[in-house]
């Protein structure tokens, strides 16, 4: 496994500042990053897409868990979500502009560490029903308490259109 270091943050638009989106490939993450594309075409900036891995604890330092190649690729994978999210999310024009960041980390502090100068954070959060609704993720709650900047925490039952897709027919 190779260590990558943090991605520096891009710097500001011509137009307008930065605005970061944090995503994961889950629906919520999908309708916070079309949000965000909006709000980047509306406000003039440039828009940065993050994702972020890393070996899960349960897994201790002995290694990787029986039955994944030592050779696997967690950064590509990663990559790949990320390029599927946008693609489902985004229509091919507002897909052309967006920085693609594939970060090794936590994902709380790699949305935090890109989000440094930014104008605005957008997170997705999943529903849990009534009471747990109010509730954020442990990403989510961690961004929009430690964020330098502004955050909006788009919620999975948001009325959010996804773009239509091309039929694949």
């Amino acid at each position: 496994m190779t260590e990558t270091s943090p991605v520096p943050p891009e710097p500001a638009s011509a137009t307008g500042g930065r605005i970061v989106v944090g995503v994961d490939g889950s629906e919520p993450s999908l309708k916070a990053l079309c949000w965000a594309a909006h709000q980047a075409t509306l406000t003039g900036c440039s828009l940065d897409a993050v994702i972020a891995w890393e070996v899960p604890a349960a897994y201790g330092w002995a290694g990787l868990p029986a039955g994944m190649p030592e050779d696997y690729d967690l950064q590509s994978s990663a990559g790949a979500v990320l390029e599927q999210a946008i693609a489902a999310a985004l229509t091919p024009a507002q897909a052309v502009s967006v920085s693609r960041v594939v970060v090794a980390g936590n994902p709380a502090q790699a949305i935090l560490d890109r989000g440094e100068g930014a104008e605005l954070i957008v997170v997705g959060v999943r529903g849990h029903g009534t009471f747990r609704a109010t509730l954020l993720g442990s990403v989510s709650h961690t961004v929009t308490l430690h964020a330098s900047c502004p955050v909006v925490v788009v919620r999975e039952s948001a009325q959010v259109p996804l773009p239509e897709q091309p039929s694949q027919d």
